[in-house]
């Protein structure tokens, strides 16, 4: 098949924005390379927008509003439905997209990242056809209306999968959008707004411009005409959109970091408990935020689990990720690739007790972002390892002395994304759960969940996404006294 990169470029796209139903050249004239991580190598120039640019984005999502949000849900609903469709159709195109931008292994894009993002337009879609948009209460009417233009700022880790987690939902409310994929990895997102445009999207309704945080990002959090703000990304990026966004009192959904924990509980079964665990750290490389990266053990079973642990590593296959045999691929870019050698070396001056792995590439591999999976035993809760988010394939296995003090390990972080915890008996899997600050808990490893809403306790943000909950992010509450009578 045609490369994604051929494809945009003899599209004519690689420069064009997509603003008010056609591609547009740029008003500025900046420009990044998009680096393929696993050679290292420029693989296509994008344009870069500027303020005015946004201007004439938010301008085109200003224009279409009204007639959008007045739209019929069946009609709305019929949009995502052929978006859907669309991209089910060009999984294998967005897939290849996904593993040259960014690195992931090919089949972790066709498992996972392409499906599941297909899943939030499926489950958008759905969630609309039957949303009480109004509701009695008593005398009153409780009426549910979209909040208006949204401004969507989505990370370069799972690109596609936070494109349609923000666009999908916002477009279901009745909400019109201007996208800012990361300049980092922009493929998918051209892609993406090219099959908006062949889905029939009214023009106006979405709206992509490709740009830096500081000077694309930050315009779209301050500008007036912009109701809301939805950003995915560090827990720092996050707190500078909400300062921009401060003077016009806009509402801001924030998807933040994460330092997710693990508790295994004594009764586990250690082998499924523990194999598990490594590959939903590792999974993506670790480049999730609200990836499982601090397993807290029993103290002891520390050793049993370090065999266990190391033997999970092991079985990750480092390499070129469109070799379907390679589990997982480089890390996305060079800034992340460096961060995640600088904390390895953290861990290793801390004294933390290295299972596997370790600082540089995998033996065989002298090209490319490779790190190597690596796991650090007798991880102390005041490490740097244990406190700050690595976004890389680096687990930290944390002993506890109780359950209550498992318990507190867990909650001894600044964040809140995610958490996971194993055993065998549901209740007390359920109460330790119950007592854990986080967005998310996960008992058992069970199956992911695209109605579950998504989203963090303290630093890890603001907001949710995923389901219902990430549909009312986009609309605003009325009510309507003496509306019945």
């Amino acid at each position: 098949m045609t490369s994604p990169v051929r494809y945009l470029m003899e599209a004519g796209l690689l420069d064009k924005f997509y603003l008010g139903g056609e591609w547009q050249k740029p008003i500025g004239s900046s420009t990044t390379s998009v680096v393929n991580p696993a050679t290292e190598r420029s693989i296509a120039d994008i344009a870069l927008g500027n303020e005015q640019d946004v201007d004439c984005a938010i301008a085109a999502a200003r224009g279409a509003f009204a007639g959008w949000s007045r739209r019929p849900a069946a009609e709305r609903a019929a949009l995502l439905d052929r978006v859907h469709s669309l991209l089910i159709d060009r999984m294998e195109l967005f897939a290849q997209a996904l593993t040259c931008e960014m690195g992931v292994a090919i089949t972790c894009a066709r498992r996972a990242q392409v499906p599941l993002a297909a899943e939030h337009i499926r489950v958008a879609r759905d969630n609309l056809t039957r949303y009480p948009f109004v509701a009695r209460r008593g005398s009153t009417a409780i009426m549910r209306e979209p909040i208006g233009v949204c401004g969507l700022i989505t990370p370069w880790n799972w690109p596609l999968y936070q494109i349609t987690a923000k666009v999908a939902p916002a477009l279901a409310a009745g909400c019109t959008v201007v996208l800012k994929p990361s300049e980092l990895s922009p493929l998918s997102a051209l892609l993406f707004a090219g099959l908006m445009e062949d889905a029939g999207c009214p023009p106006g309704v979405f709206n992509l411009v490709n740009g830096t945080g500081p000077i694309v990002g930050a315009a779209l959090a301050a500008h007036p005409q912009v109701d809301m703000i939805s950003i995915t990304g560090s827990t720092r990026a996050g707190v500078l959109v909400a300062q921009a966004a401060a003077p016009t009192v806009k509402r801001v959904a924030q998807e933040l970091g994460g330092k997710s924990p693990n508790i295994i509980l004594p009764d586990a079964d250690l082998r499924r408990a523990v194999r598990l665990g490594v590959a939903a750290a590792f999974r993506n490389l670790g480049q999730s935020c609200s990836a499982p990266t601090r397993m807290l053990v029993s103290r002891p079973q520390m050793a049993e689990v370090e065999v266990l642990a190391a033997s999970a590593a092991s079985e990750c296959v480092v390499g070129d990720p469109l070799v379907e045999r390679r589990t997982h691929g480089p890390i996305a870019n060079r800034p992340q690739f460096e961060r995640v050698q600088t904390m390895i070396g953290v861990g290793l001056e801390e004294e933390a007790k290295l299972v596997i792995g370790g600082q540089g590439r995998p033996d065989d591999l002298h090209i490319g972002l490779y790190a190597r999976p690596t796991i650090f035993s007798n991880v102390h809760r005041e490490m740097r390892i244990a406190q700050e988010e690595i976004f890389g394939p680096v687990l930290s296995i944390v002993p506890y002395d109780s359950m209550e003090e498992a318990i507190e390990i867990a909650n001894d972080t600044v964040y809140g994304l995610g958490a996971h915890v194993q055993g065998a008996d549901l209740e007390t899997m359920r109460t330790v759960a119950a007592q854990i600050q986080s967005g998310q808990v996960h008992l058992d490893y069970p199956d992911w969940d695209p109605n579950a809403p998504f989203g963090g306790y303290k630093r890890s943000g603001n907001g949710r996404e995923y389901g219902l909950e990430g549909m009312e992010e986009y609309l605003e509450t009325k009510a309507i006294l003496g509306f019945y009578r």
